[in-house]
C-alpha cells in the first residue's frame, strides 16, 4: 500500500533498483531467513496456541500470532519475486507454505496465495529450471485438492454466503490462472520436445480443476481463469490451422466439458430477477455472458459441430420439455431460447435470409413471394424456431423467459416468410399479457419496439385480414400520457424536459405500427380510409381540446396541454410514416393511401402550429410529423408548405434554422419538381435571412459553432436545389433581381478560408452553377434545361475565375492541411468545368487575358492552359495540386 501510494519517479525507480542489487548480492539471505524464521515460530506459537482452552488472554496470543504471520508472510511474498529461486523454495519453505496455504486463518491464506503467485510468474532463464520448480511444488495436485475442499464447503454453506471464503476461492483461481499460463509458456513456446511433454502432462492434470474454477458460481472467480483459457483456445486453435484432421480425443473431451461449462454459466442466477434487478447488475450479467460467448466462439473456431450440436440439443431439449409438460426452472426456458437467439451467430454455415431456415432451391427475387416454401424441410435453425413457436414457452410465467421469447422471433422474421402458419401465434403472444400488455413496464416498452419491428419486417406476409383486430387490441396503449418530469437543475426548462419521455419516445413505435398495419388495407381502400379515421380523429380531437387548454392555460404556465400537443403530432406524423413512401413516379395500379384523410391530419397540425409557434417543442414536433406525411402523401399536400413554412420562421431559434433547412432538403429530395413553387417563394426572404445572419459579427464558441452550422445547412440546401434541377427557382420572376448577390454571396464564402468545409460546399455550388447558367449562346435550337444564362460569362470571368486563383495565394491557405486539399481539389474542378463549358473561348481567355494579366510568364501560361484543356479531371487536379505546392515553396 506505502509502495502504490508514492509518486512514480525515474529517479526513485533506480534508487529501488540499485537497492535490489545491493539486497542480492549481500543481504538476501539473511533477511529471507530472519523472515521465513519469523513466519515458522509464528506458525508454532499458533498452532500450540489453538491447542490451549480458548481464554480471552488466549485470544489475544492468537490473534498476536496470526497478525506475525500474516505480516512474514506479507514479506516474504513482497520479495520473493526478484531474489534467488534457490533461498525462497527449499526442502523447509514448501511445507511451510503449504501448510499456511490451508491456514485457518483466512488473511494467512490469502497471503500465501499471493507469495506463492509470484514464485510461480518468477522469470527463470532455463525451462528446465522453471519445470524443476514446477514439480518440486506439486501445485497441481495441491490446487485439486483444495479446490474441491472449498467447493464441498460451499456446498455445506448453501445460501449463507461467506465473502472471506469466497475471496479465497478467488485467490486460489488467480493462482491457479498464473501457474497454468508459466505452464502453457513451456508448451508453446519451448524448443525441447521433452519438456514440453512434461509440461503437457501438467496441463493436462490443471485442465479439469480450472473447469471447476470456472464453474463457480460466484463471477469473480469463475472469471479468474478467462486469461487461461483463452491461452489454451488460442492454441488449439493454432493448432487446428496447421492440421485438418480430427482433433484428439483428449482435445475433445475438454471441450466438450468446457462448452457444457459455459453453457450453465450463461444461465441467470436462479435467485436473481432481471425485471427488478439493479440496472448495474443486469449490465455485469450481460457483460459475463458475452465473454462466455467469446470462449464458444473460440471452441467454434475449433470445431463448429461440436458447438452447433450442443447448442441445438440443450435448445430442443429444453423447449421440448416445457411442451411435454416437464416442469422446468424460469432460467433454463430463459437460456433455451437465448440458444435459439445466438444459434443464427454460431451457425457459421448458414444461408442467408430464408435460406437460413429452409432447404429450398435458391429462387428469383422476383418470384420468391409466389413460392410456397412450406414443401421445403427446415434447416437446424429453422427447426429451432418452429419447436419455439409451436411449443408455446411464451406463456412460461416469468418476464424473462417471454421476453427472450420476443427478442428471437423480431431477430429471425425471416422464419416466418417460410412457415407462414407460426406469424398469427407470435402475434396473439405478442398482443397478450406476456407481450404489449405485460404489466412490467420497462419490459412493455421494449416490447413496442419488438413488436414494431417484427411487424415491419413481416408486413408482407401477415395476413391483411387481421390488421384490424390487431389496432383494436392496441387502442388502449395509444393513449397520450404525459409524465412530470423530474428537475435535476432549477434552471432547466420543464416544457424541454417534459417532452423528453423514454416512455412515449417507445411509444411512437406503437404508433408507427399502427400505420403499418392500416396500410395493409390497400386492397380495400374504403376499410382503410376508415381505419385509419378511427385512429387519428380520436388524436385529433384530443389535440383541440390540448389546443383550447394551453391557450387559457399559458397565463397559469400548465405545460401539460403544450406537451400533449407536442405528443400527438408526433404521433399523428408516425402513423403517417407506417405507410410506403410516395412512389417517385406512379406506377400502373398504384392504389394511393387515404389523401383525404391525411389531409385532415396535415390541417389539424397547421392550425395548431399558426396558433402555438412561440413554442419550440410544437414546432419542432411539426416539422417531424410534415416530413412524414409528406413523405406518404407527397404532392397532394403539398399546398400546406407555404403557410407551414410561414409558421415554423415566425419564431425560430438559431439551431431551428439548420433542422429548418435540412428539412426542405429532406422535402426536395421526397418531391423534387412539386417543390418547385414552394422553393421560388421561400429561398428570397431565406437567402436574406441568412446572409444577414452571416455577417453578424462572432462572439464565443456557441456562436461560432452556430455560425459554421448554419453555413453549412444553407450550402448543402442550395446543393440540393442544383442537384434536383430546380436551379430556375433561383432566376425566376420573383427572385432574378437578388440572383447576382446571392451568386456574389456565396463567391466571398467560397474565399473564406478559415472554413474549409464550407468553402468546399460553396465550390461545388458554384461548379453547378457553372454547368447550368454558364452554357454558351447557339443559333441552333436549344432546350431550355441546355440553355445559359445570358451575361453569367462575365461572372464567371470577372468574379469566379480571380476567386479560384486568389485562395491558394491566400497566405492563410495551407496546402498540408487535408480539409484545404480537399478545397482545392474543388477550385481545380471549377477551372474544368468553366473551359468545358466556355469552350475555346475560355482557354483563350486564361492564355491571353487572365494569367498574363496576373504576370505569369508566357511559356508557364502556355503550359498550364494546356494541361487544363488535355488532362482528365483526377490528373488536372494531381497537376494543379502540385502547381499551388510549388508556388507555396518559391514563394
Amino acid at each position: 500500500m506505502i509502495k502504490s501510494a508514492r509518486p512514480y519517479d525515474a529517479d526513485r525507480h533506480a534508487r529501488d533498483g540499485r537497492v535490489r542489487d545491493a539486497v542480492r548480492e549481500r543481504d538476501a539471505a539473511r533477511i529471507n531467513e530472519a523472515v521465513l524464521t519469523l513466519v515458522a515460530e509464528g506458525s508454532e506459537r499458533m498452532l500450540s496456541l489453538q491447542k490451549q482452552e480458548e481464554s480471552p488472554t488466549n485470544t489475544r496470543e492468537i490473534d498476536a500470532a496470526i497478525e506475525v504471520v500474516d505480516w512474514g508472510i506479507r514479506t516474504f511474498g513482497s520479495y520473493v519475486g526478484w531474489i534467488d529461486i534457490n533461498l525462497t523454495v527449499t526442502p523447509t519453505t514448501v511445507p511451510l507454505l503449504f501448510s499456511l496455504l490451508a491456514d485457518p486463518s483466512l488473511p494467512i491464506r490469502l497471503a500465501t496465495s499471493v507469495a506463492l503467485l509470484r514464485i510461480v510468474a518468477k522469470g527463470l532463464k532455463e525451462p528446465g529450471d522453471k519445470l524443476s520448480l514446477f514439480k518440486v511444488l506439486s501445485l497441481g495436485e495441491v490446487l485439486d485438492a483444495l479446490e474441491s475442499k472449498t467447493r464441498a464447503q460451499q456446498l455445506e454453506r448453501g445460501s449463507d454466503t461467506d465473502e472471506g471464503e469466497e475471496s479465497y476461492r478467488e485467490a486460489l483461481g488467480k493462482l491457479l490462472n498464473v501457474f497454468g499460463l508459466e505452464v502453457a509458456k513451456l508448451t508453446d513456446d519451448c524448443p525441447n520436445e521433452d519438456i514440453r511433454a512434461e509440461a503437457s502432462k501438467l496441463m493436462a492434470q490443471l485442465l479439469p480443476v480450472m473447469l471447476r474454477f470456472l464453474a463457480d458460481a460466484y463471477d469473480d472467480t469463475c472469471s479468474t481463469v478467462f486469461p487461461l483459457l483463452q491461452v489454451i483456445l488460442t492454441g488449439y486453435k493454432r493448432s487446428r490451422k496447421i492440421s485438418a484432421g480430427p482433433i484428439d480425443d483428449a482435445k475433445r473431451s475438454f471441450l466438450t466439458s468446457l462448452l457444457q461449462v459455459l453453457l450453465t454459466k450463461m444461465k441467470w442466477d436462479p435467485d436473481a430477477d432481471p425485471a427488478d434487478a439493479d440496472e448495474d447488475d443486469n449490465a455485469e450479467f450481460e457483460k459475463m455472458r458475452k465473454e462466455l460467448r467469446t470462449f464458444m466462439d473460440s471452441i467454434l473456431a475449433i470445431d463448429q459441430h461440436l458447438v452447433t450440436d450442443a447448442v441445438r440439443t440443450l435448445a430442443l431439449n429444453t423447449i421440448s420439455a416445457y411442451q411435454n409438460g416437464v416442469s422446468i426452472e424460469w432460467h433454463d426456458a430463459e437460456l433455451g431460447i437465448y440458444l435459439v437467439f445466438i444459434f443464427g451467430e454460431i451457425n457459421k454455415t448458414g444461408g442467408k435470409g430464408r435460406a437460413a431456415f429452409c432447404q429450398a432451391p435458391t429462387v428469383d427475387k422476383d418470384r420468391r413471394k409466389a413460392t410456397d416454401y412450406s414443401d421445403y424441410p427446415l434447416t437446424t435453425h429453422g427447426e429451432m424456431l418452429y419447436a419455439l413457436v409451436q411449443s408455446g414457452i411464451v406463456s412460461y410465467p416469468h418476464h424473462a423467459v417471454s421476453l427472450q421469447f420476443f427478442e428471437t422471433v423480431s431477430r429471425y422474421t425471416d422464419f416466418f416468410k417460410i412457415r407462414k402458419e407460426c406469424i398469427i401465434p407470435t402475434l396473439e403472444a405478442m398482443v397478450g399479457t406476456r407481450g404489449l400488455h405485460n404489466e412490467n413496464p420497462a419490459f412493455r416498452l421494449r416490447l413496442y419496439y419488438l413488436f414494431h419491428r417484427f411487424i415491419k419486417e413481416a408486413r408482407n406476409d401477415i395476413p391483411a385480414d387481421i390488421s384490424a383486430s390487431i389496432i383494436e387490441s392496441m387502442q388502449d396503449l395509444l393513449r397520450i400520457q404525459v409524465e412530470q418530469p423530474e428537475l435535476d437543475d432549477a434552471d432547466e426548462d420543464i416544457l424541454t424536459e417534459a417532452v423528453k419521455s423514454s416512455a412515449f419516445d417507445s411509444q411512437l413505435y406503437l404508433y408507427e405500427t399502427a400505420g403499418i398495419l392500416c396500410s395493409l388495407l390497400y386492397r380495400s381502400p374504403e376499410q382503410q380510409a376508415s381505419l385509419l379515421l378511427s385512429l387519428v380523429k380520436p388524436l385529433m380531437d384530443e389535440l383541440s381540446v390540448n389546443l383550447q387548454e394551453s391557450t387559457i392555460g399559458s397565463r397559469g404556465q400548465d405545460f401539460i396541454p403544450i406537451v400533449k400537443v407536442h405528443h400527438i403530432i408526433m404521433a399523428l406524423g408516425n402513423i403517417s410514416k407506417g405507410f410506403p413512401d410516395y412512389p417517385p413516379s406512379l406506377p400502373e395500379g398504384y392504389v394511393l393511401p387515404p389523401l383525404d384523410v391525411l389531409g385532415q391530419v396535415a390541417q389539424a397540425i397547421l392550425v395548431c402550429l399558426e396558433a402555438m409557434n412561440v413554442f419550440k417543442v410544437v414546432r419542432d414536433a411539426t416539422r417531424f410529423a410534415f416530413a412524414r406525411i409528406l413523405a406518404t402523401a407527397g404532392p397532394r399536400v403539398t399546398h400546406f408548405i407555404p403557410p407551414l413554412m410561414a409558421n415554423l420562421l415566425a419564431h425560430f431559434e438559431p439551431s431551428e434554422l439548420v433542422d429548418f433547412m435540412n428539412f426542405i432538403g429532406l422535402l426536395i429530395h421526397k418531391l423534387q419538381k412539386d417543390m418547385f413553387d414552394v422553393l421560388d417563394q421561400l429561398i428570397g426572404p431565406l437567402s436574406t435571412h441568412i446572409t444577414a445572419l452571416l455577417s453578424q459579427p462572432i462572439s464565443g464558441t456557441d456562436d461560432e459553432r452556430a455560425h459554421i452550422d448554419t453555413k453549412k445547412a444553407y450550402f448543402t440546401l442550395l446543393n440540393n436545389i442544383m442537384s434536383n434541377k430546380l436551379h430556375d427557382i433561383f432566376t425566376s420572376e420573383r427572385n432574378s433581381h437578388g440572383f447576382e448577390s446571392l451568386i456574389d454571396s456565396i463567391r466571398c464564402q467560397a474565399e473564406d478560408v478559415s472554413d474549409p468545409p464550407s468553402q468546399k460546399v460553396a465550390l461545388t455550388f458554384l461548379n453547378k452553377g457553372v454547368c447550368v447558367w454558364g452554357q454558351p449562346s447557339r443559333d441552333d435550337a436549344q432546350s431550355e434545361a441546355a440553355r445559359g444564362l445570358p451575361g453569367f460569362e462575365r461572372f464567371i470571368y470577372e468574379r469566379l475565375v480571380p476567386t479560384a486563383f486568389r485562395v491558394p495565394s491566400s497566405k492563410d491557405f495551407n496546402i498540408k492541411d487535408g480539409q484545404m486539399m480537399v478545397v482545392l481539389h474543388e477550385i481545380a474542378n471549377l477551372l474544368q468545368t468553366v473551359c468545358q463549358t466556355r469552350g475555346p473561348e475560355a482557354y483563350d481567355y486564361f492564355l491571353s487575358a487572365f494569367l498574363p494579366s496576373q504576370n505569369w510568364p508566357p511559356e508557364t501560361a502556355l503550359e498550364f492552359t494546356t494541361k487544363l484543356r488535355d488532362l482528365d479531371a483526377k490528373n488536372f487536379r494531381k497537376y494543379f495540386t502540385d502547381f499551388v505546392r510549388a508556388s507555396s515553396s518559391s514563394s
